[in-house]
């Protein structure tokens, strides 16, 4: 679950107010199938569906709505909103609930906290449960300047960020939404590290190193790890090709992890009662 959606949940978790969903998308639009916006009675507001002027309406719609059954607007495409356009082009249906169940909430938050995937039930008319997966965390390993330009991009995400300079690992194995990332130049050492890390749920394991140090380290892997295990490690890490400096490598490796995050929300909402899975 990204920051933003779970700045909505948390601010209804506390305070009374509507919570915003969008159910559905007709064309393209940039943001995914139930991201949330949270509008407070107290004038607060938190979450982001678009640019700022459809959350002004939502919120007056959620207003009008107070005390009244949960409620799906159609914007864009095919509205009978004559008012208020997307430039886009694109349809959206976004379900207003003015009395959210907050015990739900907190349930759902208390489970991501502890690292677990939570569901919270849409109510009818939408007749659909969003899946909210754990945030994705980094388990960062290395002393290089590039360790410390990863931390700085992923705070200014409101991503948490794990500085491991003494390149041990932790005690704990990485869950399913946590990557894995190497910037270390001892390679050798690295293994230990690699170990670990293929024999977690990791969504993501990315390390460094020249073509000369991967065949190396490929090779010592090989005799303890199977070919589908060792098919998760991405080296050279990150998504810009040859890398030359701190802050472009850190982007790179961070846009490897973010990706690999989001790809397991890929299905963020399923019909009510429908099975869900952790990833």
């Amino acid at each position: 679950m990204n920051p933003q959606d779970l700045a909505a949940l948390r601010l209804l978790a506390g305070s009374e107010g509507a919570l915003c969903t969008l159910t559905g998308v007709e064309g393209s639009f940039s943001r995914a199938v139930g991201a949330h916006l949270a509008v407070g009675w107290d004038g607060r507001m938190r979450g982001s569906l678009a640019d700022g002027c459809l959350e002004r309406d939502l919120a007056l719609q959620a207003q009008r709505l107070r005390g009244q059954a949960p409620r799906i607007l159609r914007y864009g495409r095919g509205s009978d909103i004559i008012d208020f356009r997307l430039p886009c082009g694109s349809g959206l249906d976004i379900l207003i609930d003015p009395a959210p169940d907050r015990r739900a909430i907190r349930a759902a938050l208390s489970a991501l906290r502890d690292r677990r995937p939570a569901s919270l039930d849409l109510p009818d008319p939408a007749d659909m449960q969003r899946l909210c997966l754990p945030p994705l965390r980094l388990e960062v390993f290395g002393v290089a300047p590039e360790c410390q330009a990863v931390a700085r991009l992923a705070s200014a995400m409101g991503i948490s960020c794990a500085l491991n300079p003494s390149g041990r690992p932790p005690a704990r194995r990485p869950d399913p939404w946590t990557a894995v990332l190497l910037l270390s130049h001892d390679h050798e050492r690295d293994e230990g590290i690699l170990d670990w890390a293929l024999d977690s749920e990791a969504c993501h394991i990315a390390a460094i190193g020249g073509a000369h140090a991967r065949q190396r380290r490929a090779a010592r892997l090989a005799a303890r790890h199977d070919p589908a295990s060792l098919s998760r490690l991405h080296s050279p890490a990150g998504l810009i090709p040859a890398a030359r400096d701190p802050a472009t490598l850190a982007l790179s490796v961070l846009a490897g992890a973010v990706a690999a995050h989001q790809a397991l929300a890929a299905a963020a909402t399923t019909p009510r009662g429908a099975t869900l899975t952790g990833g």
